[in-house]
């Protein structure tokens, strides 16, 4: 039943998308990121690794979101200095803030992406983070995320956690990125490769100070942390943390997007490390923080892209220049 209401829905979709209008007299593409099975497997590091790398290419990316746990009803543009996570989302705010670009958030992307350009003329791609399922919503590459859980049971919801078919060969300009774990599905992809790029004081990551040299891990050595995470599968976070040596006393697995009312550490903890999703959440909330005595620590999640993968993305949008010039 659900696969052949998807069926109808998509087919709807697809036949009522909302065509490309030119913004500022031009073209702009768009790259969407995405998954098919329900839950995180990846994409906002995915999208974060893309933004980074559109920029060294010289192109001026903003991205469009549904922002998920977001309070507002109309398209919204998510303001890094001033807006709070649970008005625009944890994903997007934290986009905005690490990324430094214009992010606008919407449950309808196609007006997300209208609203986006006319606000951010200088904007030359569009990149969609979860737009898989938006079919209404035009897009000229597709990145799919795939975890260690692959198509789980290969059922669709309720039954399975997949949100859509998988179709038995990737569609035009459609690339897998296999974000942790050997590839799990028959479909060719790029494998890419969880890392903890560097750590930081609440208080430097708030203020956008630079790491340490070293990263920052050496303040690190030889204290007894409390790890928490609110994300996908915190024990991926945890795995990581432990690889780099660090002592862990006792690891808080959050639900997704927890909105931190309380930390989940005991009174009295003296160091803790939390990831900088859930880092976003203290911003504008100093009475939902840590307690004053803990001395909070926020470690980068990173997932780096392998070269070949980029070179074919970056091929791809060359393609496309003599079109949206």
């Amino acid at each position: 039943m659900y696969r052949a209401l998807y069926a109808v829905h998509r087919a709807w979709a697809i036949r009522n998308h909302a065509p490309w209008t030119p913004a500022q007299g031009r073209e702009v593409p768009t790259l969407v990121v995405g998954n098919w099975v329900v839950g995180g497997a990846g994409k906002t590091p995915t999208t974060l690794a893309l933004l980074r790398h559109l920029q060294k290419q010289g192109w001026t990316p903003g991205v469009i979101s549904r922002g998920f746990g977001s309070e507002v009803s109309a398209v919204t543009l998510v303001r890094a200095d001033t807006s709070v996570a649970h008005e625009v989302g944890d994903e997007p705010l934290l986009m905005a803030r690490t990324a430094q670009v214009p992010v606008a958030v919407g449950r309808d992307r196609c007006a997300a992406r209208r609203h986006l350009l006319e606000q951010h003329a200088e904007v030359d791609i569009v990149v969609a983070d979860d737009g898989l399922q938006h079919h209404r919503l035009s897009r000229d590459l597709q990145v799919v995320v795939v975890d260690e859980r692959g198509a789980g049971n290969g059922w669709c919801l309720p039954a399975g956690p997949l949100r859509e078919p998988i179709p038995p060969q990737l569609p035009p300009n459609t690339w897998v990125v296999y974000s942790g774990g050997e590839p799990t599905l028959a479909l060719p992809g790029y494998r890419g490769q969880r890392r903890l790029t560097c750590v930081q004081s609440l208080q430097d990551w708030q203020a956008g100070a630079a790491p340490g040299a070293d990263g920052g891990w050496g303040a690190l050595q030889g204290l007894t942390l409390h790890a928490a995470a609110g994300i996908a599968v915190p024990q991926r976070f945890f795995d990581l943390l432990e690889a780099r040596g660090l002592n862990l006393a006792a690891t808080y697995a959050l639900p997704d997007h927890d909105a931190w009312k309380h930390a989940p550490w005991p009174t009295g903890t003296a160091d803790a490390v939390i990831t900088e999703k859930d880092a976003v959440k203290l911003l504008a909330r100093p009475h939902a923080g840590p307690q004053s005595e803990t001395r909070v620590w926020v470690a980068r999640l990173d997932l780096h892209l392998p070269p070949e993968f980029l070179a074919s993305v970056d091929a791809r949008l060359q393609a496309l220049r003599p079109t949206i010039a």
